[in-house]
């Protein structure tokens, strides 16, 4: 199934006074993304792949334990990555539902301590990489921590929230200080609605 670049579930500049300025987002979405989509296209035509979801794309060709990546699972999981990315962020969404919170009160003692360590996954990711909030296969609520476009898909895990720790996505904002960055992500862009719709 060929890969399609989203549109953004808001305008462009309705992050900018969040933290997430209109440039980030015209470079982020519409360039950075579009080239996962566009290469994604190029490397599955023509061979197995072209037919199949996303999703079995992006969990059939993850090779655990490899040093690299091959070029169609990097392609297809930042696509996906990237997704889910948008979905999670908005200006609207800002009060945690309920049953979130009652989940990562259950989970982590607190939700102040759910965003302590998803913030400490996030700055803690050596390179390019994602954080994390997962539900794992037995149901409980985990942060974790991924290198380059490696996603829970690959571990059987439901993603309930992502945050792209690549640079492209908080230089142009934040310059190189990636925990300010996580930091405002929790605070002021996240769409806890949306979050909480996946659980």
């Amino acid at each position: 199934m060929a890969f399609t670049l989203p549109d953004l579930p808001y305008a462009h500049d309705a992050l900018a006074s969040l933290g997430m300025s209109k440039e980030t987002l015209e470079f982020h979405h519409d360039l950075h993304h579009k080239a996962y989509v566009d290469n994604g296209n190029k490397l599955i035509a023509g061979t197995e792949w072209e037919s199949k979801s996303l999703e079995d794309i992006v969990k059939g060709t993850y090779q655990a334990g490899a040093v690299a990546q091959n070029g169609i699972f990097n392609n297809a999981s930042q696509h996906w990555n990237h997704n889910l990315f948008w979905e999670v962020m908005g200006p609207a969404g800002k009060a945690m539902p309920g049953n979130l919170e009652k989940a990562l009160v259950e989970a982590f003692g607190s939700v102040a301590k759910f965003k302590e360590d998803f913030a400490a996954a996030g700055a803690g990711q050596f390179g390019s990489g994602w954080a994390w909030l997962v539900k794992d296969k037995d149901g409980s609520l985990k942060v974790t921590k991924t290198e380059n476009g490696v996603n829970p898909l690959c571990f059987g895990q439901t993603a309930l929230l992502g945050c792209d720790v690549w640079e492209h996505s908080y230089y142009i904002d934040f310059r190189n200080k990636r925990p300010a960055y996580l930091s405002n992500f929790l605070e002021k862009l996240v769409n806890w609605e949306a979050v909480a719709a996946k659980l």
